[in-house]
């Protein structure tokens, strides 16, 4: 499975709701983009203890939503935004459904590596103004879902963004988001889960912790 990356997007982290800030504003990015250990140079992330280091290096959040969202909120103008919802990768034809925890994909010349769902927050609603949702992403697993670099290089807008391995097939992104995120898991899965060395450490805490 290959598509198209139509852009790559970075941002600075800018006044955001009074005294905080935010990178949730990403750009679109001519010509070269080095692709490092923690995501793409330079791009900033404004918390760093939930966004960015090396298990949340690279975010993607699937164009194909963009549609959904003008049904949900209208049309604002920044679903016109590659990186309306701070994603770093702007694609379309790959969603929550498809994509595995542990897929690997060559990024131009950089190897990525899939590490988790993205957990939503409130600077989502903040930047569209709309409230409810996070409660939607939440019910409809339209999450994204964040890389970690294997093997660093250089990416550009046009390039593929290539599978070349299948990681934990049972485990798509949407299966794992609605498990620990939404909160809707057997201890069989949490048990899966908390054993996934893939999965980002932060999240098999999670499971662990889940099951008691």
């Amino acid at each position: 499975m290959k598509v198209e990356l139509e852009a790559i997007c970075t941002g600075t982290a800018r006044p955001f709701n009074g005294v905080e800030t935010s990178a949730i504003a990403k750009r679109p990015r001519e010509g070269l983009v080095q692709v490092l250990d923690e995501g793409l140079a330079p791009d900033e992330q404004a918390d760093r203890r939930v966004h960015g280091g090396p298990e949340m290096a690279l975010h993607l959040y699937p164009l194909d939503h963009h549609a959904f969202w003008r049904e949900q909120i209208g049309d604002s103008d920044l679903l016109d935004e590659p990186g309306a919802f701070g994603s770093n990768l702007a694609v379309r034809g790959l969603t929550e459904s498809e994509v595995h925890i542990g897929d690997r994909f060559r990024l131009g010349s950089a190897l990525v590596e899939v590490s988790q769902p993205r957990q939503p927050c409130w600077k989502i609603e903040h930047r569209f103004g709309h409230k409810g949702m996070v409660a939607t992403i939440i019910q409809t697993a339209r999450a994204g879902w964040y890389y970690r670099v294997l093997e660093t290089g250089e990416v550009q807008a046009g390039d593929m963004l290539e599978r070349v391995e299948v990681g934990e097939q049972d485990w798509s992104i949407a299966r794992t988001f609605t498990a620990l995120i939404a909160g809707i898991a057997t201890r069989d899965e949490l048990e899966a889960l908390a054993a996934m060395e893939r999965l980002t450490p932060r999240l098999r805490d999670k499971a662990r912790a889940k099951l008691g």
